[in-house]
C-alpha cells in the first residue's frame, strides 16, 4: 500500500499529537470532472486494492450520500468499497462493523453534521476500530463535518459573516485525530475567519486550520502536511500572541488579539505543524513523503 511517509519519532510541537495519515477536505470536492482530491485518497488508500470503508454518521440522508461515493469510488478501479450507515449507537457496537474498519485500508467520513459523528461513534468499537486502524496507519478522510470532526476539538457553530465578537463560536469534543489544531472548512466560501480567530484566541497554543472547498490537507505523522485542491488553506498560528481581551468579552463585543501569525498555502505548499512554519511548494510532498498530484 503507497502509505505516505515513514514513523520517525515525533517531537517539538504536536509531540505525539499526531499518530497516523489525514486527508481533511474543506467540503464541495471535485466529484465530476478531474476528482484530484478523491483521486488522490484512492491512490493513497492502494488504488486498485484498497479497500475503502465510507462512514455516514454525519449525514441526514445517509444511505444516498454512501450510495454517491461507492459510485465514485468504483468509477476509480476501486473494487472494494462499501458504505457504513451507522445510525445508532447500537449499530455502531457490532462487532461485524468494527471488523470492516480494521480491515480497510482507507476509511472516509463523509459531511453532514459533525456532533452527529462524535455522539454516535465516541466510545463505540467502531471508534475504538478507528482509533486502532489510525495508529496502524490507515488514511482516514473527511470532508466538510468529517473534516471538522477530526481534531480533539471541533468547531459546531458561529457566525462567520462579520467581526470576531464573544460568544459567536461554538466548540465540543471532536475524534482526537489531529491533536492541538483546530479545523474550519467551507472556509473562504462561507466568510469563517471570524470564528477560527476566537476558536484560537480562547487557546493561543492550538493552530487554527482554515479549508476551502474544493481543497484538502494531506496530514503525515510527523505534523506536516501539504494542499492539493484548487483553492487555499489559512493557518492561524496564536502561538506568539502577547495579548487578547477574549476571556473580558460579553456576548457581541469584539475582539482584539495582538501579534498572531497567518499563514495562506495554495495547492503544492506546505505546513509544518511541529515548527509552525510554512513548506515551500518545491519540497513540501518530498518532506512529507507524498507524491505531488
Amino acid at each position: 500500500m503507497p502509505f505516505l511517509g515513514n514513523n520517525n519519532p515525533r517531537g517539538d510541537f504536536l509531540g505525539e499529537k499526531v499518530k497516523g495519515y489525514l486527508m481533511i477536505i474543506g467540503g464541495a470536492e471535485d466529484r465530476k470532472g478531474e476528482k484530484k482530491i478523491l483521486k488522490k485518497f484512492a491512490e493513497i488508500s492502494g488504488g486498485k486494492d484498497a479497500r475503502i470503508t465510507v462512514i455516514t454518521a454525519a449525514a441526514q440522508d445517509p444511505r444516498e450520500v454512501g450510495a454517491m461515493y461507492v459510485e465514485i469510488f468504483s468509477e476509480l478501479g476501486i473494487g472494494d468499497v462499501e458504505a457504513l450507515n451507522i445510525e445508532s449507537r447500537d449499530e455502531a457496537n457490532k462487532n461485524a462493523i468494527a471488523d470492516r474498519i480494521v480491515s480497510s485500508t482507507g476509511i472516509f467520513f463523509t459531511g453532514g453534521d459533525q456532533l452527529r459523528i462524535t455522539s454516535l461513534l465516541g466510545g463505540t468499537r467502531v471508534y475504538m476500530a478507528l482509533n486502532r486502524a489510525y495508529h496502524q496507519g490507515v488514511i482516514i478522510a473527511g470532508t466538510s463535518a468529517g473534516a471538522a470532526a477530526m481534531s480533539d476539538t471541533m468547531i459546531i457553530g458561529g457566525k462567520g459573516d462579520e467581526a470576531p465578537k464573544g460568544n459567536t463560536v461554538s466548540m465540543a469534543p471532536g475524534l482526537g485525530f489531529l491533536e492541538e489544531v483546530v479545523i474550519d472548512q467551507h472556509f473562504a466560501q462561507r466568510g469563517r475567519m471570524a470564528r477560527l480567530l476566537l476558536a484560537v484566541a480562547q487557546n493561543p497554543y492550538i493552530l487554527g486550520v482554515g479549508i476551502d472547498e474544493d481543497t484538502a490537507i494531506l496530514v503525515n505523522p510527523e505534523g506536516m502536511f501539504y494542499v492539493i485542491g484548487s483553492n487555499t488553506v489559512t493557518v492561524v498560528d496564536g502561538s506568539s500572541v502577547d495579548f487578547t481581551n477574549v476571556s473580558e468579552l460579553g456576548a457581541g463585543e469584539p475582539l482584539s488579539m495582538f501579534n498572531a501569525k497567518l499563514h495562506i498555502l495554495s495547492p503544492g505548499f506546505g505546513f509544518d505543524m511541529k515548527r509552525r512554519k510554512p513548506l515551500m511548494s518545491e519540497g513540501a510532498a518530498m518532506h512529507i513523503g507524498l507524491r505531488n498530484g
